[in-house]
């Protein structure tokens, strides 16, 4: 489902790469692997994730590599970064979150503390994909219960509408082109035509104008839309 959060995990080692996958989708994620560092960037110019984790120590282009030039490249600057890595010295540690990872982790880990940390990052970059409640103004959205109101009434949307405005009320501001929506809302794998978008923003912007609020749908010409 495109609603999944997605998560890459880069390890070299096949009997980590897979139990960590595993788990992974276990808590409802989509999971894709990489063995060395250079695949991890072929995938992320591919299908960018939410969350990679990363080990330090990986053929061909190192971990630390890997961050430092996606934390460098703005489209892909806001992807959460977890760095794995044998070395337990605090110069290490800070070596690679001054390289931009967002979280490190130190090996031998358990695997409950990894999917904690996991769910701490995509909390951040996504919160609906954890059931958390999104509010903007007086619109209020809970991914649990699929439920949006706005100014205490409640509202009436379509799923493909909750999807979408859920992707847009996670990054209030952000500049989501038809593209990105398209992967995030209807998926990769399905084949729909840019001007869907148009026609279901249409009508989300229906929903929530129909008792007199604002439009909080801001059409961004020749780049898509945002929130606010």
């Amino acid at each position: 489902m495109s609603t999944q959060p997605h998560v890459l995990v880069v390890e070299d080692e096949p009997a980590i790469r897979e139990i960590l996958a595993y788990n992974l989708e276990a808590e409802g994620c989509r999971v894709s692997t990489a063995a060395d560092g250079e695949e991890a960037l072929l995938l992320v110019a591919e299908d960018t994730p939410d969350v990679i984790v990363l080990d330090w120590m990986l053929p061909r282009v190192t971990g630390i590599e890997v961050c430092r030039r996606l934390k460098m490249d703005t489209a892909t600057r806001s992807v959460a970064i977890i760095m794995l890595s044998a070395r337990t010295e605090e110069i290490d540690r800070v070596r690679g979150l001054e390289t931009g990872a967002d979280d490190y982790v130190t090996k031998p880990y358990s695997m409950s503390e990894m999917m904690a940390r996991v769910r701490s990052q995509l909390r951040r970059v996504r919160p609906t994909s954890v059931g958390q409640v999104l509010a903007y103004d007086d619109i209020l959205l809970d991914a649990e219960t699929h439920r949006v109101t706005r100014n205490g009434a409640s509202l009436k949307l379509g799923p493909t509408e909750f999807r979408l405005l859920s992707t847009l009320m996670e990054k209030p501001g952000r500049v989501w082109s038809r593209d990105q929506l398209l992967d995030r809302v209807w998926g990769r794998d399905i084949y729909v035509d840019t001007r869907t978008v148009d026609v279901h923003v249409g009508r989300l912007r229906k929903v929530l104008t129909a008792g007199g609020g604002g439009d909080p749908v801001r059409t961004v010409r020749g780049a898509g839309y945002a929130l606010g």
